[in-house]
């Protein structure tokens, strides 16, 4: 069978086809990505532009407030869009295009969220050589290093996708275009795909979660020799980017380390991880952050 198409557009189902709760979905979710954008946005420019925030911790955050950014662009524009219309459909090429950048933009966030765990890690355990471990040119090769590994986690995705052969039916039951979907309507034996993309899926998150096991064991030994004010005041710092891990890392996990089967929550599961995140992770870093509130309030006082 030609690996050419003979569908050149899908249908998505969306969330709902009920035309009131799309209508009050469509409120609640151009809310929330607004929120989003606007809360990672100020992240960024309080980030650049306060001198008070600029250790290694901050410049991670503010790259991963972009990468919530372009994540949740991905998706919402169209998701919002599509919640007024009967009939929503997106071209091969577009669903291929999202593919790709829904993958790319979460891999490199969950990659970037292990970084910033080898950096509280060195933050905690190394505190008076914590600026010269992860100085700039390290920070620049580990930023470099979740770049890469989203593209080739996205490429691996996108081209196995590209090669399958899709001749109808072609409605897709999701809001957006991602892998399982696709492979529930090829028109071929999608096993060893299934598996492939299991094990892709797999290999990330084991990986991920050994570094995050591991980096958190460090911790809590170096923990044992600091007074119970120090091991507070470590954990505190800590409880932030745990949540954001739990947040993103949790449904991701869900979603992507089985076979290539679809269970009815994993739109609302998808939701969670590509909008209601990124909106959560600004409040996350922000209201138990007093550095960065407080380079809020003289950002906002030099504006007024």
């Amino acid at each position: 069978m030609e690996n050419k198409p003979n569908v050149t557009e899908f249908i998505l189902h969306g969330l709902t086809q009920d035309k009131t709760v799309a209508k009050v979905l469509f409120l609640l979710f151009l809310l929330f990505y607004a929120t989003a954008i606007l809360g990672n946005l100020l992240i960024i420019v309080t980030i650049k532009t306060s001198r008070q925030l600029n250790s290694p911790m901050y410049f991670f955050l503010s790259y991963l407030s972009f990468l919530d950014i372009s994540y949740s662009t991905v998706t919402a524009p169209k998701l919002i869009y599509d919640l007024l219309l009967e009939k929503k459909t997106i071209s091969f090429a577009g669903c291929m295009a999202q593919l790709f950048a829904s993958h790319f933009f979460g891999c490199t966030e969950i990659i970037l969220l292990i970084v910033m765990t080898y950096d509280r890690c060195i933050a905690i355990c190394k505190p008076l050589h914590y600026t010269n471990i992860v100085n700039k040119h390290v920070r620049g090769w580990l930023v470099a290093a979740c770049w890469v590994g989203g593209f080739v986690h996205s490429m691996v995705r996108t081209l196995m996708a590209i090669q399958l052969p899709f001749c109808g039916p072609n409605e897709i039951d999701h809001y957006f275009c991602d892998i399982h979907p696709l492979l529930k309507l090829a028109c071929t034996d999608t096993y060893i795909a299934s598996i492939t993309v299991a094990a892709n899926s797999g290999v990330i998150s084991l990986s991920c979660f050994v570094v995050l096991v591991v980096s958190y064991a460090v911790i809590l030994v170096s923990l044992k020799t600091r007074s119970s004010e120090g091991r507070l005041k470590a954990l505190y710092t800590c409880t932030s980017h745990i949540t954001a891990v739990v947040l993103f890392f949790g449904p991701c996990i869900f979603i992507y380390m089985r076979p290539s089967t679809t269970f009815s929550a994993d739109k609302m599961v998808s939701v969670f991880y590509t909008i209601v995140t990124p909106m959560l992770n600004p409040l996350i870093y922000t209201l138990r952050n007093g550095e960065v509130k407080s380079a809020m309030k003289k950002l906002w006082s030099r504006k007024v």
